[in-house]
């Protein structure tokens, strides 16, 4: 098993992956691989009012469930 963390330019700018890694029959297979965009400290409120209104909406209907 091995895990790793890389980072990326992407067409969203700077992202971070990060993932890990499972040797079966000598051949390495991902097990889990996440992409996360960055976000700077400074912009984090201005983040967060943009995506309010969609994530509350999505939080709604998980809470219904």
């Amino acid at each position: 098993m091995a895990w790793f963390d890389e980072l990326l330019n992407t067409q969203m700018k700077i992202c971070r992956g990060s993932g890990v890694l499972i040797k079966t029959d000598n051949t390495w297979k991902i097990q889990q691989y996440v992409l996360s965009m960055t976000i700077p400290n400074n912009n984090t409120d201005t983040v967060v009012k943009l995506k309010t209104s969609t994530e509350d909406s999505i939080i709604n209907t998980l809470l219904k469930k």
